[in-house]
């Protein structure tokens, strides 16, 4: 009776729930500046190429270069001129890094100029006229680039033929971002409630069914060697999208996943040094999701930023890079750049932990076991005559001796 007491305490506790650990940081920031001493509008930006410069566009027809390798200096801006007061919303870098395209209210369709850092009016232009540009991406061999609209409108551009709208099956809903595959033609689309579209070689665009009941926020193509590209959907939902490259309306969506340890909702996504996606959560945090496994896991949680500066954790992250894996910067709405390096680990810590996975991998198993024993007679008889038969072998070995 006592020996069936002991088993059930010790099963009950080996059912107990284990309970997961809180997401936790694995970056820390180091140190900030401000672009600006008011608040900018920062809506969009994107990395060079070559990895050595950021173009941040906003409100107000805001544009600016910073460096990439070295972000808090200052001496290292070059102010553009866009000669207007409309908003931009994006911006997006030939795959040669000479020019980049920048888009925005009102049909704004520009191109900034590497050599001598002027911005102009893009060729064929007036065709989107009046007509506010939420989106803008280059395909990898740099001939097209696509457009997307807030009607829902998607356009392909290029110098020689300027604008041309692609789709004539009307989508109301607007385009929130558009990404392209790195080695390959084909691109994808997402919109806030209308789907998600994917643009092959040729220019058709086929819109994939069962994709409208989600709010789609963003799109990456992250890993080249992946024919896939991912979608991030509020309520911390992604979708990887498998892309046909020979003919683009075979590429279906995956099952749609859910990033269920974390908190808070994400709001864009920018690129990891290691090709993966690293995405902006708010409030304030970052996540990095594989592509190739399509694991996510924390990188900044929002409790540390807000220990660091309460006034930055409620404003929202605008774009993310990395120079070397978890060492980057942040660009925040407001305008402040961010540093980030890897959270210091702490020794002790660590090492108690290891002491008790240990531990604890060493003792359930013996409790299983010894539990198993005090309640089975047939174990305990048999490990009775095993004791008996070694006893009586070692008493012929006395006796042989004696002899």
């Amino acid at each position: 009776m006592r020996g069936q007491i002991i088993y059930s305490i010790f099963l009950a506790i080996l059912l107990l729930p284990i309970v997961v650990a809180e997401p936790s940081s694995v970056i820390q920031i180091t140190s900030s500046s401000t672009l600006e001493k008011n608040d900018i509008g920062i809506n969009s930006g994107s990395i060079s190429p070559d990895g050595e410069a950021v173009l941040l566009v906003g409100k107000d027809g805001y544009a600016h270069r910073i460096s990439a390798i070295k972000p808090l200096d200052r001496s290292k801006d070059i102010e553009l001129n866009a000669g207007t007061s409309k908003e931009f919303q994006d911006v997006a870098w030939h795959p040669r890094g000479n020019t980049a395209l920048i888009t925005g209210e009102s049909g704004m369709a520009l191109r900034y100029d590497t050599y001598d850092h002027s911005i102009s009016n893009v060729n064929g232009s007036g065709a989107v006229n009046g007509l506010d540009m939420t989106s803008v991406a280059w395909r990898t061999s740099g001939d097209y680039a696509y457009f997307g609209a807030v009607d829902g409108s998607i356009w392909k551009f290029s110098e020689g033929s300027g604008f041309e709208k692609l789709d004539s099956y009307e989508k109301p809903s607007p385009v929130s971002d558009i990404a392209c595959h790195r080695t390959n033609n084909i691109c994808v689309v997402v919109t806030l409630n209308d789907g998600i579209a994917v643009i092959g070689k040729d220019h058709h665009v086929t819109w994939m069914g069962n994709t409208n009941s989600e709010t789609w926020m963003a799109v990456d193509c992250a890993d080249p060697t992946l024919s896939e590209c991912v979608a991030f959907a509020s309520g911390l939902k992604t979708k990887a999208i498998h892309l046909n490259f020979e003919d683009s309306s075979l590429s279906y969506g995956k099952t749609t996943m859910v990033l269920t340890t974390l908190e808070g909702d994400l709001t864009g996504v920018s690129r990891g040094s290691d090709s993966s996606s690293l995405i902006h959560l708010t409030p304030f945090g970052l996540v990095r999701q594989q592509p190739i496994t399509s694991e996510a896991y924390a990188q900044l949680v929002y409790s540390d930023v807000e220990e660091w500066d309460a006034v930055v954790a409620g404003r929202a992250i605008k774009l993310t890079w990395e120079n070397k894996p978890l060492n980057g910067y942040f660009i925040t709405d407001y305008g402040n750049i961010i540093a980030f390096q890897p959270a210091t680990v702490e020794i002790d810590n660590s090492i108690m932990t290891m002491m008790i996975l240990i531990a604890v991998a060493v003792s359930v198993p013996g409790v299983i076991i010894g539990l198993i024993y005090m309640n089975s007679p047939f174990l305990q008889r048999k490990y009775a005559e095993r004791r008996k038969r070694i006893w009586k072998k070692k008493e012929l070995q006395r006796s042989d001796n004696r002899k």
